[in-house]
């Protein structure tokens, strides 16, 4: 399954207003100037996040869009599915072979079990290890 600009744009807006949580609302220009984005196209993949309930835009010159939950009770899952439709690493049929249909389905559940697990409030407070840069080779 390949996340398309769609679904990381669309997490990049959320963890944006997830770290300001409850200090007002943040207007997409600034989340756009800050990530180096188009403002535009946040624009359309915002609305689909208000349509749904994860986000509230406020109106007026102080205006933007805050988070309508707290960032622990809003998973990289949710946002996904918003945006990029259902979780499946393939589109397969019934007459598909079982034992290639059981793997589909579990690709199918790690991947949904890892974005169902990880909320707005675990990618903000990430803090990277550093272990991917651990290893060292000697010629």
């Amino acid at each position: 399954m390949k996340i398309s600009t769609k679904g990381r744009y669309g997490l990049t807006i959320m963890m944006e207003l997830a770290a300001k949580f409850g200090e007002g609302p943040i207007s997409l220009k600034s989340i756009a100037e800050r990530n180096h984005l188009s403002e535009h196209y946040l624009e359309q993949l915002v609305a689909p996040l208000r349509n749904a309930g994860l986000v509230k835009s406020i109106r007026g010159a102080y205006g933007g869009y805050i988070l309508s939950k707290d960032p622990e009770q809003i998973t990289s899952g949710d946002i996904i599915r918003i945006l990029e439709g259902p979780i499946s690493p393939v589109d397969f049929t019934e007459e598909d072979d079982p034992a290639k249909r059981d793997l589909w389905l579990r690709i199918r559940d790690s991947i949904a079990a890892v974005l169902d697990s990880t909320t707005l409030a675990d990618m903000i407070n990430f803090q990277d290890a550093g272990e991917a840069d651990s290893y060292m080779f000697y010629i």
